[in-house]
């Protein structure tokens, strides 16, 4: 947690949480756009372009960024 109560959760810090966004929600960093909004469009065969074209404040690299931190994750968890 940063000096102004966010919560960073990895590597570039695009995933953040906040009591004071989505009420605590992980979302992506200067966004109100919650991290499993991406995953659920993404799951329902959306692609990067068609997010960044629903979502003008989003953009690839912040895509990408979630995404990267969120498999960091996955591999830094145990067996």
């Amino acid at each position: 947690m940063d000096s102004t109560g966010i919560h960073i959760f990895a590597m570039n810090g695009w995933i953040v949480s906040d009591p004071d966004h989505l009420g605590g929600t992980p979302r992506v960093r200067n966004t109100r756009i919650s991290v499993s909004l991406i995953l659920e469009s993404l799951a329902a065969d959306m692609s990067i372009d068609d997010l960044l074209n629903a979502y003008p404040s989003l953009t690839r690299e912040a895509v990408q960024g979630v995404l990267a931190e969120l498999a960091a994750q996955q591999e830094a968890k145990p067996a």
